[in-house]
Order: structure tokens, then C-alpha cells, then sequence
């Protein structure tokens, strides 16, 4: 009788094998679903790039924002760029496109990030600044326009 009880808490131990077959086609098809979704997957951008990095985004489709003040824009900005000034930026979201990665920039890169952050907390979620600003532009001897 004891060799039956044995024999019995055996099998009460045993995982039945739909168990195992189950959990094998679950994860399959947690992978599948995340292989086959690429949005997943992609990441936002770094929280800042270097000049050289900005300027390839930029190359490549990126919207470059200015945060400035209107009388450093007169003095100098990068051809393209999209003048809104920091302070102005909350009121101005609308202005921005949602779909396309925004390099923010500013003269030195403090305002360029809390750009960066004011726009991460609007909910745009491909926003990085760029290191040094304008200075740093500027001194990789990239050319700048005057003027409005």
C-alpha cells in the first residue's frame, strides 16, 4: 500500500506535458508579435547629440528647432533652423511637427534641453538637443545666416 501512495504523489508532482506545449506556443507567439511589430522595438533619441550628429539628423529629415531669443536669431542661426524661443515654446506646440525627429539648439545647449524636456513632456517622444548650440556649431567653423 505505501509503494501505491508513492507512486501516486509522483504524478501529482509531474507538470502534464500540455502544460510545457502551452507555454512554448505563448512565448513563440510573444516573439513573433514583438519581432513583427517594429514600433516596439524603436527607441526615442539620445538625450543629446553632437553638432555633427544634428547636422546628419537634420541632412536626413530631422527638424532643427532654435530656442533662442529673436535678437541672437538676427545675429546668427543655422539655415532651416525653426526659430521659436524657449519661453514662447508651450504656447507654440502646434507649430511642430509630430512625426518628424527635432533636434533643439540653442546658443550653448542649457535651453536647448529644457526645450527638449518641455517638448518630452508634451508627448513627443523623438526630441534630443544639441551639445554646445550655436557656440559649438560656430566653432566646427559651420556657417551661419543674419538676420531674419
Amino acid at each position: 500500500m505505501a509503494k501505491n501512495t508513492k507512486t501516486t504523489k509522483r504524478k501529482k508532482n509531474k507538470v502534464p506535458i500540455w502544460v510545457w506545449i502551452a507555454g512554448v506556443v505563448v512565448v513563440a507567439l510573444v516573439v513573433i508579435l514583438v519581432v513583427s511589430n517594429p514600433g516596439a522595438n524603436s527607441q526615442s533619441l539620445p538625450s543629446e547629440v553632437s553638432v555633427k550628429e544634428a547636422q546628419t539628423m537634420v541632412a536626413n529629415g530631422a527638424f532643427l528647432l532654435d530656442v533662442r531669443e529673436q535678437s541672437e536669431w538676427v545675429a546668427g542661426h543655422v539655415q532651416g533652423a525653426t526659430l521659436i524661443p524657449l519661453g514662447d515654446l508651450s504656447g507654440r506646440l502646434s507649430e511642430l511637427p509630430q512625426d518628424t525627429p527635432i533636434v533643439v539648439m540653442c546658443r550653448t545647449g542649457h535651453r536647448s534641453a529644457q526645450g527638449r524636456d518641455i517638448l518630452l513632456q508634451a508627448g513627443f517622444t523623438q526630441v534630443t538637443s544639441m551639445s554646445g548650440g550655436i557656440n559649438e556649431w560656430i566653432a566646427e567653423g559651420n556657417p551661419v545666416v543674419t538676420g531674419n
